[in-house]
């Protein structure tokens, strides 16, 4: 295989940095069908018509050996050889392969938008202490922060002060000194 114009240590480090995405035991020298496949749909491998995920899949479990459930970088090559036909119909094999490295160089994981936080109005209405009433509304501080067991209990006061007394002095000082 020719490497007229890229670089294979270029391609070597895009395949470690998608190797250990999402897995902290990961040492980078060998991927998981998930990050071939991730590395296929970040890196615009897979297009949907010519290469589908299908197509990955089916090219990683031939290019792995029977029993193990991860490809080395070696292996890695092999299966680019064998989708980049695929990717860039018309071509050279070598053409595509050299064009398939080119879409590889350089890229990362994508992790931005991977997960977005539900911002719906009727969810927000509801998790917002501000807007709470009644009972509820005494579980929270004036920030919003909970305050606990002191929030859900009715703790009653032991300290032997009433409230609506309206005399002056202690209970005590009445009843000594009429």
């Amino acid at each position: 295989m020719a490497e007229g114009t890229v670089s294979m240590a270029e391609v070597e480090t895009s395949f470690q940095k998608f190797a250990v995405h999402g897995d902290t035991k990961a040492t980078g020298k060998e991927m998981n069908g998930k990050n071939f496949a991730k590395i296929c749909k970040d890196c615009h491998i897979t297009d949907g018509k010519n290469v589908t995920t299908t197509d990955v899949d089916i090219v990683f479990s031939k290019v792995k050996a029977k029993s193990a459930r991860v490809i080395t970088f070696e292996q890695f090559n092999q299966a680019l050889i064998e989708l980049a036909p695929k990717r860039f119909k018309g071509k050279s094999k070598e053409e595509a392969v050299q064009q398939l490295y080119g879409l590889i160089i350089g890229k990362e994981p994508a992790n931005a938008g991977v997960t977005k936080v539900a911002k719906a109005a009727a969810v927000e209405r509801l998790t917002d202490s501000a807007k709470y009433t009644g009972s509820h509304k005494e579980r929270f501080d004036d920030s919003g922060k909970g305050k606990g067991k002191g929030g859900r209990e009715d703790i009653p006061d032991t300290s032997g002060y009433v409230t609506a007394y309206k005399g002056s002095g202690t209970f005590d000082e009445k009843v000594k000194n009429p």
